[in-house]
């Protein structure tokens, strides 16, 4: 409970407590932990035993539906033998289409077995929608607030990149121009040399702040020929408009980049969604014509179906495996997510733990580990404009060629300042600390839901379609074959010309007549 706390406004839901405490088995049938580690085969282990439970459940099945066809198989080749011997008693007794009563009751209760199990399969594609719709909606949330922390992120890069690029720009510039024309005069080269110096190590305290920021070297400001166009990490593209990092590999770069999983996940999450869909939309067709060829005595249309059931019967069972090894490792995410981000190498290997703790758990008692730096700057950049105040009382009516030079010093710090202050606001750890609890709430409420709901679905879609090839052989039975349409469409074409010969012969043995 102490790994749950650390987030706040967050706590794992019951769903979550529930699946993160299913006991975990691996290859060789031994217990093991329950901590999120991806990359390790002992915990992959545990995801495919979990997974293979519904391979056993498809087997199942498929014994079932097997023993259903050898029982009507040998009850139908049982009922040919019978029928040739109780022909005479129960041809008075029998239906329109050669059935006693017993036999047409056994077939109308398959028949509505077989509505019924059409009925619940109508009921699980509905579950399924809710479910893929719900599981979409929290892949939404998720990918905004990572596109949104990404906009953070490019914004701060700028920042800096700006800042640093304003400074380097007077430093080789105005301040060099105004150090070779207050050669003559020892107050005013001093201070313009104090400004050059602190211009310099606001420089170095800048490219010290790293955060997710791969392609900035930390020794930028000992490199004078480093420009604003080096900086392209990110690009600062509001989240609503556009992802903002297009990934050119498949592969996951060194440090977690937010953009780069926001696109991932959009991409994967679209086919996932589609392939749901048409999922959903092939059991319904196929329920559909079941019922379809049950009220029309469609024998092809039956067959046809049944062949589609049994492919929907496997695509059901194989998505709860994947659903089932989903949920249970999202269970076991969420229930301690900092402690996955903050040991994760693909997370910590840009940015050191105590920036990661910082934003992740955003506690009042907890110092900005950029303080320092920060505050080290601004003394930096008050230092710099009050020298550049005194050389502008005194310097500027003794030298007035430097006017131009100390404007353009001036301007850059003006700018300088202001960037500087957006800084401070974009580093604090509110800001992205709202986005990981969104991102989290997005796909640990949202999305565990909508897995659940698929996961109900996908079971209950099995069982109808194990119910439907079970019960489909039994309804087959109660359609009249062509031969008995024919038969009946005989008998009752002859009754009224037979009739009419016994009619013809009692009128000539009648003479009188």
């Amino acid at each position: 409970m102490a790994a749950m706390a650390t987030v706040p406004s967050y706590t794992p839901s019951l769903w979550v407590r529930v699946c993160h405490a299913l006991p975990r088995l691996d290859l060789t049938m031994q217990m093991k932990d329950n901590i999120f580690v991806p990359d390790s085969w002992e915990y992959q282990q545990t995801l495919l035993v979990l997974s293979s439970l519904s391979a056993i459940a498809l087997v199942i099945s498929l014994l079932v539906v097997l023993s259903f066809l050898i029982h009507y198989c040998c009850c139908h080749r049982g009922d040919r033998s019978e029928g040739s011997e109780e022909e005479e008693e129960d041809e008075d007794g029998s239906t329109g289409h050669g059935y006693s009563g017993k036999k047409g009751r056994g077939i109308c209760c398959v028949t509505w077995v077989a509505v019924a199990a059409v009925t619940l399969c109508c009921v699980a594609i509905g579950i399924g929608f809710y479910g893929n719709s719900e599981a979409n909606d929290g892949m939404y949330q998720l990918t905004s607030s990572l596109l949104t922390a990404n906009y953070t992120l490019a914004s701060i890069d700028l920042l800096i990149s700006d800042t640093i690029t304003g400074l380097q720009l007077s430093v080789s510039g105005p301040l060099v121009s105004m150090e070779e024309l207050f050669t003559g005069s020892k107050p005013f080269l001093v201070s313009t040399r104090n400004c050059r110096r602190l211009s310099e190590n606001v420089i170095n305290l800048l490219s010290s702040i790293s955060l997710a920021r791969s392609s900035l070297d930390a020794g930028l400001g000992n490199d004078s020929s480093i420009s604003g166009a080096s900086i392209t990490p990110l690009t600062p593209v509001p989240p609503s408009v556009a992802p903002t990092v297009v990934p050119t590999s498949s592969l996951m770069p060194g440090p977690f980049s937010p953009g780069w999983a926001a696109n991932t996940l959009m991409v994967n999450e679209d086919y996932r969604w589609l392939s749901y869909v048409l999922l959903l939309l092939l059991d319904l067709i196929v329920c559909l014509f079941i019922l379809l060829g049950l009220a029309k005595q469609a024998r092809w249309l039956l067959i046809l179906m049944t062949v589609l059931a049994w492919l929907a019967l496997f695509l059901s069972w194989g998505s709860l495996g994947l659903e089932t090894a989903t949920v249970v490792a999202l269970s076991d995410f969420c229930s301690d997510p900092n402690a996955f981000v903050l040991n994760s190498t693909q997370f910590n290997s840009g940015t050191s733990s105590d920036v990661l703790d910082y934003y992740l758990t955003c506690s009042r008692r907890m110092n900005s580990p950029f303080q320092q730096l920060l505050t080290q700057s601004q003394r930096a950049l008050s230092n710099i404009h009050t020298h550049l105040s005194s050389l502008d009382r005194n310097a500027l009516p003794q030298f007035p060629k430097a006017e131009k030079s100390l404007r353009e010093v001036q301007q850059i710090l003006n700018s300088t300042e202001g960037n500087f202050h957006q800084l401070v606001a974009l580093l604090n750890c509110r800001g992205l600390n709202k986005d990981y609890i969104d991102s989290l709430k997005g796909l640990c409420y949202d999305g565990m839901e909508g897995l659940l709901y698929l996961s109900l679905y996908s079971f209950l879609s099995a069982l109808a379609f194990t119910a439907i090839l079970c019960s489909l052989p039994g309804a087959w039975r109660s359609f009249p074959s062509e031969s008995e349409e024919y038969e009946d469409s005989d008998s009752e074409s002859e009754d009224p010309f037979t009739s009419h010969q016994d009619s013809k012969r009692f009128l000539q043995w009648q003479p009188w007549l």
